[in-house]
């Protein structure tokens, strides 16, 4: 930022970076078939957005996209929504997760370790044979192209495997991690009327076994749109539900494996945004924009190919999920990972990336918060030495989460972290192997999008917080809302507020460097007598003291309260010395207008089930909403984490 000297850099590009990474190969390529040269990688990300025409025909180009028909352009106009990608092409999705381009027959590709069951490894051919045999059992049960096929399953094998199926044949995925209540699955799959429902009795966390039959039949029968259910029984063997096939029986004959060419918008997949006020929003994907995306970004970005294994923790309710079957798109192993991420203790994860030779590890910022804490030290515990690199999401990760990484796991990794979103199923700010990692900021803006910081007044600044917008088009922006034929929800949720720029909702400020700080949500800003921060801030310094495991901080305009609730570790009590070093450490840090007018404990904090905090959902509850209307609890962690805050506000406080 200006007049500031920048922070220490953690983590810099050997000098053989050019020549040992991907991106660099992607560079030598850009100059001896397209002529073009750059020196360094803010040359080539300026050029990525300034001609998008250019670089993502590149992209298709250097990556062999199987387009059929050839397209004769990349994008028919650079206005918002309204832009359209490779006009006239057709492709498959699947057919480049399986094409494994430098993998034999007999490598392994898939691995899964869980909870429930002992683990699992896929080769190549077996994938491929899997997926063959879900496809023909879904065209014997009368899956057509454009049917919908919900997924009630958990970060397994079978769960690639249907996806991938679904795909080839032109059918519509959409899954739910089986932890989401009754109620949130319905408000999600009830909106897509889904022909088929793929679903398991019951799974294991955390050590306990929890049956999700009775969950299973309420969603049954809440859907009449269902042809069909099949039960994969991981629970119990031969778990069977009334009038369900099982899974055996849907993979029991061989089939074709074939790939319905398609348009290059036709949706592969529907997510779903958090659903935490009102229903959730339908976000479809198409085959080419996640294509395109998720070939740059993990094999420029992340750095991806065929000797790596790729992890990240996550659930099928979230898009690191999807994003993480794409490691099959640069021939990655993809490493999978059913059930507590603390379970027996916080170093399981880091077990698991040892043992299964873990190259690109990713998680989210309150996992590596949370190790922080209980000072594990993991690159000394365990071997890390094939790893290479961490990725963290979910949460701006602060300074303090940056140097844990390079003291306790290892000097020699490069930290992604990264920020994007369910909207765009990827990540649009992040990190690059020709970019050093600088304490505390994310490392760059990714190559194809063009992120910025609006100011009040709608101009683009640097060096200060401001709006985080993208001002071009993205291949994987939504196709649309499912359900929208005129577009006007998908208008309402991004264009609103700068006709023609996409709004995201977070605070972000970019460096002169051109790196970048997420602040949090801009809806749930800090602002007293002029002075504004992000949320982001707030928790960094309120986290850091060892009796707090979890904090959220609400502004009420109305009498200008600042409320902080704290979670705290068992053992420890809010007494009056805890509150007075609580505000102490906030009036020094941020200002004093900032120190809290009350400080509550509270059982938990709410959080989705991807780990986001519910602050304007909160803020809601405190303004009166009734909490049903505030948040959907099925969508969260810990249903009961509301309760404190409907009596906080019942009581009058």
């Amino acid at each position: 930022m200006p007049g500031m000297a920048p922070p220490r850099v953690l983590w810099s590009p050997s000098a053989e970076a050019r020549e040992r990474t991907r991106v660099g190969h992607y560079l030598d390529w850009l100059a001896s078939r397209r002529g073009r040269t750059f020196e360094d990688y803010d040359a080539l990300w300026r050029w990525s957005v300034d001609d998008l025409e250019g670089f993502w025909s590149s992209v298709g180009e250097y990556f062999d996209v199987n387009f059929d028909p050839p397209p004769q352009r990349a994008l028919t106009s650079l206005s918002m929504p309204d832009a359209r990608w490779f006009p006239g092409a057709r492709l498959n999705w699947a057919t480049h997760a399986l094409r494994l381009a430098g993998r034999e027959d007999d490598d392994v590709v898939v691995v899964a370790r869980s909870e429930t069951r002992p683990e699992q490894r896929l080769t190549a051919a077996e994938l491929r044979d899997a997926v063959a045999r879900a496809r023909q059992g879904l065209l014997r049960l009368g899956v057509r192209r454009g049917d919908r096929i919900a997924a009630y399953l958990p970060n397994i094998p079978e769960a690639a495997i249907a996806v991938l199926a679904t795909a080839s044949i032109g059918a519509v995925w959409s899954s739910c991690a089986p932890e989401f209540g009754t109620r949130s699955v319905i408000d999600r799959f009830g909106q897509i009327e889904p022909a088929l429902l793929l679903t398991i009795d019951g799974y294991r966390y955390g050590g306990k076994d929890l049956d999700r039959t009775s969950e299973v039949a309420a969603i049954r029968m809440a859907l009449p749109s269902l042809k069909a259910t099949v039960i994969l029984p991981y629970l119990t063997d031969g778990a069977a539900i009334p009038g369900a096939l099982a899974w055996n029986d849907l993979v029991a004959e061989s089939g074709e494996l074939a790939f319905e060419p398609l348009p290059f918008d036709h949706p592969l997949y529907v997510l779903f945004s958090s659903g935490t006020t009102g229903l959730p929003k339908p976000i479809v994907h198409g085959h080419g924009g996640i294509l395109l995306e998720h070939l740059k970004i993990h094999a420029l970005h992340h750095d991806l190919g065929p000797r790596d294994r790729f992890f990240w923790y996550t659930t099928t309710g979230w898009m690191m999920w999807n994003y993480l079957v794409s490691g099959l798109l640069v021939s990655s192993t993809i490493v999978l990972y059913d059930g507590s991420p603390a379970h027996p203790d916080l170093m399981h994860l880091w077990r698991l990336a040892s043992e299964t030779g873990t190259t690109c590890f990713g998680t989210s910022a309150p996992f590596l918060l949370a190790c922080r804490k209980a000072g594990i030290a993991p690159g000394r515990e365990v071997d890390l030495s094939g790893l290479r690199s961490i990725g963290s999401t979910g949460a701006p990760l602060p300074a303090e989460g940056f140097r844990y990484v390079y003291e306790a796991i290892g000097s020699h990794l490069q930290l992604a972290s990264v920020s994007g979103g369910t909207d765009v199923c990827t990540a649009f700010v992040g990190a690059s192997p020709l970019v050093p990692v600088w304490e505390g900021e994310i490392s760059c803006r990714h190559l194809g999008c063009r992120v910025e910081a609006f100011d009040p007044a709608g101009h683009s600044v640097v060096g200060e917080q401001g709006e985080l917008v993208i001002t071009a088009p993205m291949p994987s922006m939504p196709a649309g809302f499912w359900n929208d034929p005129d577009g006007s929800r998908y208008r309402a949720a991004y264009f609103a507020d700068y006709p023609g720029v996409w709004r995201h909702g977070d605070w972000i400020t970019i460096t002169d460097r051109g790196s970048c700080v997420i602040s949090g949500r801009s809806d749930a800003t800090l602002n007293r007598g002029g002075v504004r921060i992000g949320t982001a801030e707030f928790y960094a310094i309120v986290e850091a003291l060892p009796e707090v495991a979890d904090s959220l901080v609400v502004h009420l305009e109305e009498g200008d309260r600042l409320i902080l609730f704290v979670a705290l570790h068992p053992g420890t009590t809010l007494d009056d010395d805890l509150r007075s070093r609580i505000t102490s450490e906030l009036r020094a840090s941020l200002s004093p207008r900032h120190a809290p007018d009350e400080i509550i404990a509270v059982p938990s904090i709410p959080r989705t089930l991807s780990g986001k905090k519910l602050e304007v959902p909160v803020k809601r509850i405190l303004k009166g909403t009734p909490p049903d209307q505030a948040a959907s609890r099925g969508s969260l962690s810990d249903p009961a984490s509301l309760d404190a805050f409907v009596a906080f506000r019942a009581a009058g406080r």
